[in-house]
């Protein structure tokens, strides 16, 4: 073929290897070449510069031209399958829901759905209440990623505790492979950078961040998604003017940096203070929350950036509440009067030593006054842990103090070699401050010299006498409340009498040690079995065999934790706790009560706090749980979401310390309760929740209602597994595979040929989608969820066979590339249950919205169908399926129709006009309203924060010009007010220019994938000259309309008169004709019905069902119904009639339609 004979529009074969390609433009190039514009068949487009050389492997296509539909029909149909399964996603919007083994909650999936999905990039907040099961949320978000090939490598941040968990809930819910980054790790990394070899990895949050040597690594290649757990972990805060950023907040910026996708995961987002809260909003946009908010700190709007559902909104799929009620008693305790003897007297050392690290300076006086006040917190735990904590403390002092005699005269003072505090030390993880706690207690001093420290010992040797006298006068006021709940609260005890299981919360391992003998004594636990103990030296893997045997041994009835047990531990096979020892960290009261009150329990959760309030500090938390328990009562319990915010002024930990020091006077003390009373004041609580609202999201009956009926939709449109099985075995099959059926729903493939291994290998990029290599065997399969796990011992587990599974993508690439022209050649399909005469095209379209840099950020792909008169309609989510492969024998009698003009008319064009005019608009509108709304709330906030940060700069550097003009030397000062404000200046308008790119959303050319030609069987019979088969069902197409009419009103009739609420789904081709919706019963809502309806005239014999019909009646079970009405001459209505499980087996690959006999199927019905 010559170059100049090569047009636009033609096509070619010879310019890709075994593909047929379309000319776009042929611009010559003289004197003997040509550039070549050309689209393949999935629509990319390409170029390249033919020459004179390229001549003899040209020509026009003949045997695989587009639309000769000369194609194998039953070749077409597997091919078009295959793409179908490859581009699932795009049927499927919830696809990591089907395939994944988790039943999700309504406001998991509209978390995952609406929330976070459409959002590209995604820069978010999840900030869901404890146990409404954010890991689920971010394992779906995950997967749902990985099969739509648009993250491949996804990093998870957590804490050390918790990487664990994360690990195997990712694997055993989701089938996500990740490895937790270790030294060993590292060490057999080919590469030397595990992060850069390894594309699922989670790492420990502070190992990470501490260790600067492994930034570099970390961020070498960027990320796709990086998930941090527990983010309030990463804060910072002003001080002055200077920013103070703590090492896991420099980590999340760097992080950030290096990521397309961020997702933050925390329950408590806002300490109260707005400043740190837009701080921490900064790691999403750092331009939106530059700096300070130079007019004060304004509160933003976030609810584009955050999500956050409380627990008390949280409902099922029937309508009912997903938590149960919470309630928490305040239980005071009076102290004996050797107690409170002991009290004073450590209470006034505590105070005088604060006294004097007050006038330390640096590092020591942060160590010395964690530890003071670390001191006076066991001092309200029990008298062994006070005990115990003065003896230490006085035995390593002592030798302190030796060992200060001992040191070279004339030294004086005294030495500091203490471990650093944070500044705020509630920042640290429960493992952390109990590790610094047993560091610091024991030896840190506020004496400056030798005889400071004489004078401290002989004060402590003197406590420490004290404290044993409590210990040995065996009178523990705060112990016998407990032991009065244990033994005579109905609440703690069941049927049987024994102890319900309990969680027991304190926060000093002497105190757990302690209450673990006490209690043991108390319920006669003399094999030591009944109670259990977690603290922060507890290993990991025994933590985890605690947790199971509380979880499930019957004889473990309480377990008796530090905090290090509430972060990210799901124990709520227990309803009962105990605070006996209350946090002064707010946020960790609802982590404690969060780790009984999740997803799962089904009791009330009932919570005991155990108070003394004539002590000093007692007397402000007493005040605070009466407080809470009016105000729980007003806003029906949810204060408890929001404790961690109420204290923006002076935070709770100030408070109490302040009463230690000064409580003993009543003005301080008064002062200290109306702070009290202004944080739990109702207004003030209102608006915090007010506040939150911008983020916050419901989940009343009307959004309830309408995340069922997108599920609904979901579960129509999606690939059935039914429809994925028999997609399975018949191309495995056609490859050379060997499969062999085993228990019910499983088999077992005994061989894998090596053509889908090898492709499996090849398969690399954004088109792999799991990291799991592709075996030669397999012991189990399966394609449902309920298969998974062996229904008998000693059978092995089974993986799960879905359209994103390595075996199955590498099967269907192979069947495309071996098909790769047979959908834009086409094929001649027949339509067995047409009996008109009229065929029609089937088109499959696809067609991408992309942002302005190019990025596809929206794909949709369906079926339309073309009549003669060009009129379209969607044709279904898989018709293809209902069709039958043109018998060779009959193409020469459909010559007439193959050759009709609207047929050799340009089909593709006509194709395209459709998609331009229905499919591109409607698309096009919905993803760039989203997109554009979200870009014009960015741009605007960024605008208005960064401008005030420039207009702040220039007027201190117009202040310091006219210093500079008085005399003053302020040359430094005033060119870094310059360079600050160029530099501001320059961020604006590059951050503007870049959301004013991502704010253009533009429609790019639809691609036709593939085609047929439908062929009614009626116009077959027509031309075969054979007469319709008398089967009582009407050949004339008005008078089927008006039986089809009459049998779907005669059934919605049937439906209302039973309360439901009736949808017809009939022109959504989902499988069904209507979804009837029933009314609540007992305040639960029952599951949706889905309605098959079959009239049939009266004398009919038989009724038709297409495969689609059947395979979704299995998909469905219990949710499908076939209803059956028979329609008389005369209009008359016989039935409804119903039937449960209608079908018994799927058809075979290949087979279209089964006829059933109606008296078969009227004897197994029951009337409506």
């Amino acid at each position: 073929m010559k170059l100049e004979d090569v047009t636009n529009g033609a096509s070619l074969e010879g310019v890709e290897p075994s593909s047929v390609v379309t000319v776009v433009a042929a611009i010559p190039i003289p004197p003997g070449s040509l550039q070549l514009i050309y689209r393949l068949s999935d629509g990319a487009l390409r170029e390249r510069l033919l020459s004179r050389a390229d001549e003899a492997g040209l020509a026009l296509a003949t045997t695989a031209r587009p639309w000769s539909f000369d194609g194998d029909g039953a070749a077409f149909q597997l091919t078009a399958e295959a793409k179908r399964i490859d581009l699932a996603f795009l049927f499927d919007p919830m696809m990591a829901v089907h395939t994944s083994n988790v039943e999700p909650l309504p406001h998991q999936i509209t978390a995952v759905y609406e929330a976070m999905l459409p959002r590209q990039p995604l820069r978010f907040v999840l900030a869901d209440d404890p146990g409404a099961g954010k890991t689920i949320m971010a394992g779906l978000y995950i997967r749902e990623l990985v099969m739509r090939a648009d993250a491949r490598r996804v990093l998870i941040v957590a804490p050390g505790g918790l990487v664990e968990q994360w690990r195997d809930e990712l694997f055993e819910k989701f089938g996500l492979e990740f490895r937790v980054f270790s030294k060993e790790l590292e060490l057999a990394s080919p590469s030397g950078n595990p992060f850069e070899d390894v594309d699922h990895l989670i790492v420990r949050l502070d190992q990470l961040a501490r260790a600067d040597e492994l930034h570099d690594k970390l961020c070498a290649t960027p990320w796709d998604l990086v998930v941090f757990d527990e983010a309030h972990k990463l804060s910072a805060h002003f001080y002055g003017q200077k920013l103070e950023r703590t090492k896991r907040y420099a980590l999340a910026e760097k992080l950030g940096a290096h990521t397309r996708h961020l997702l933050l995961m925390t329950a408590t987002p806002h300490n109260g203070k707005e400043e740190d809260f837009q701080l921490f909003l900064s790691l999403l946009d750092a331009d939106r929350f530059y700096g300070r908010f130079r007019d004060g700190v304004h509160e933003v709007d976030t609810s584009d950036l955050m999500r956050r559902m409380v627990k008390e909104e949280l409902v099922k799929f029937d309508g009912t509440l997903l938590f149960p009620e919470r309630r928490a008693y305040t239980v005071n305790y009076k102290l004996s009067d050797l107690e409170a003897a002991l009290y004073e007297r450590v209470t006034t050392y505590v105070k005088e030593q604060m006294g004097k690290a007050d006038e330390l300076d640096g590092q020591r006086r942060g160590s010395v006054g964690f530890a003071l006040t670390a001191l006076q917190r066991r001092l309200a735990s029990s008298p062994e842990a006070i005990y115990q904590s003065l003896k230490r403390r006085h035995g390593r002092l002592e030798q302190r103090l030796r060992d200060e005699r001992l040191a070279p005269r004339g030294r004086g003072a005294v030495g500091e070699p203490f471990a650093a505090v944070p500044e705020d030390d509630d920042e640290l993880g429960a493992d952390e401050q109990e590790r610094l706690e047993e560091t610091l207690v024991d030896q840190a001093t506020a004496a400056r010299t030798v005889g400071e420290l004489e004078g401290e010992v002989l004060v402590l040797q003197a406590l420490v006498q004290r404290a044993l006298d409590v210990v040995d006068a065996g009178r523990d006021r705060k112990w016998e409340e407990l032991s009065r709940i244990l033994q005579d609260d109905p609440r703690v005890r069941d049927a049987q009498g024994r102890v319900r299981k309990l969680i027991l919360f304190t926060e000093h391992r002497d105190t757990l040690n302690y209450l673990h003998r006490k209690i043991g004594g108390l319920i006669g636990d003399r094999e030591h079995e009944a109670v259990v103990t977690i603290h922060g030296g507890t290993p990991r893997d025994e933590r985890k065999k605690i947790q199971a045997a509380f979880w499930s041994d019957p004889d473990v009835r309480v377990l008796i934790a530090t905090d290090a047990a509430g972060e990210g531990v799901n124990l709520q096979c227990a309803n009962l706790m105990v605070n006996y020892d209350l946090p002064w960290n707010p946020n960790r009261l609802e982590q404690r009560f969060g780790r009984i009150h999740r997803i799962g329990q089904q009791e009330v959760c009932h919570l005991w706090n155990l108070v003394a309030k004539e002590t000093r500090e007692g007397a402000v938390y007493h005040r605070l749980l009466q407080k809470l328990a009016v105000e729980s009562e007003a806003l029906k319990g949810r204060v408890f979401d929001i404790l961690g915010e109420v204290f923006e002024d002076t935070s709770l930990k100030e408070l109490l310390l302040e009463a230690i020091r000064y409580g003993d006077q009543p003005e301080v003390r008064a002062k200290l309760y109306r702070k009290v009373e202004k944080a739990l004041d109702t207004g003030h609580l209102k608006k915090i929740l007010d506040r939150n609202a911008l983020a916050e999201e419901s989940m009343n009956p009307e959004r309830l209602f309408a995340v069922k009926e997108e599920m609904e939709k979901a579960e129509a449109r999606r690939l059935q597994p039914f429809f994925v099985r028999s997609f399975f075995l018949k191309a495995f099959e056609s490859l050379g595979g060997s499969i062999h059926p085993r228990e019910l729903g499983r088999f077992e493939i005994t061989y894998v040929p090596t053509s889908i291994r090898e492709r499996d290998r090849r398969i690399t990029g954004r088109n792999r989608r799991d990291t799991t290599p592709v075996v030669r065997r397999y012991e189990r399969v399966c394609f449902t969820k309920d298969a998974v796990q062996p229904s008998k011992p000693g059978v092995a587990r089974a993986a799960m066979i879905h359209p994103g599974h390595p075996l199955m993508l590498a099967m269907t690439d192979l069947v495309l590339e071996q098909q790769e022209n047979l959908l834009r050649k086409g094929a001649v399909l027949v339509d067995p249950a047409d009996d008109g005469v009229e065929p029609h095209l089937l088109f499959l379209l696809t067609h991408e919205i992309k942002s302005g840099h190019g990025e596809v950020i929206s794909k949709r792909l369906q079926f339309v169908r073309v009549a003669p008169d060009g009129t379209a309609a969607f044709a279904g989510w898989a018709p293809h399926l209902d069709l039958e492969p043109l018998d060779e024998r009959d193409r020469p009698r459909l010559k007439a129709a193959l050759d009709a003009p609207w047929i050799r008319a340009d089909l593709e064009t006509r194709a395209l006009t459709l998609a331009m005019t229905a499919l591109v608009p409607a698309h096009h509108e919905e993803v760039a309203a989203r997109r554009i709304a979200h870009v014009d709330k960015t741009l605007a906030a960024v605008h208005e924060r960064l401008s005030k940060e420039i207009a702040f700069w220039s007027d201190r550097w117009m202040k310091l010009r006219d210093d500079q003009q008085a005399g003053k030397d302020v040359r430094l000062n005033l060119e870094n007010a310059r360079r600050t404000i160029t530099d501001l200046e320059g961020r604006l308008e590059s951050r503007r220019r870049e959301l004013q790119a991502m704010r253009h959303v533009a429609s790019a050319t639809p691609v036709v994938l593939g085609g047929a030609l439908v062929v009614p069987v009626g116009l077959l019979r027509a031309l075969r000259g054979e007469e319709a088969p008398d089967v009582g069902f009407s050949a004339d197409p008005a008078a089927r309309s008006r039986i089809e009419r009459l049998a779907m009103v005669a059934v919605r009739h049937a439906e209302e008169a039973r309360g439901c609420r009736v949808v017809d789904v009939s022109s959504q081709k989902c499988g069904w004709d209507l979804t009837s919706y029933p009314p609540a019963m007992d305040g639960k809502l029952p599951e949706a019905r889905h309605i098959e309806v079959k009239g049939r005239a009266r004398g009919a014999s038989t009724v038709t069902v297409t495969r689609n019909e059947m395979l979704y009646a299995l998909n469905q079970a219990e949710k499908f119904l076939l209803a059956i009405v028979i329609v008389g001459e005369d209009d008359g209505i016989e039935g409804p009639y119903y039937l449960r499980n209608p079908f018994d087996h799927e058809p075979g690959w290949g087979v279209s339609s089964v006829n059933f006999e109606l008296d078969a199927l009227l004897g197994r019905a029951e009337r409506a």
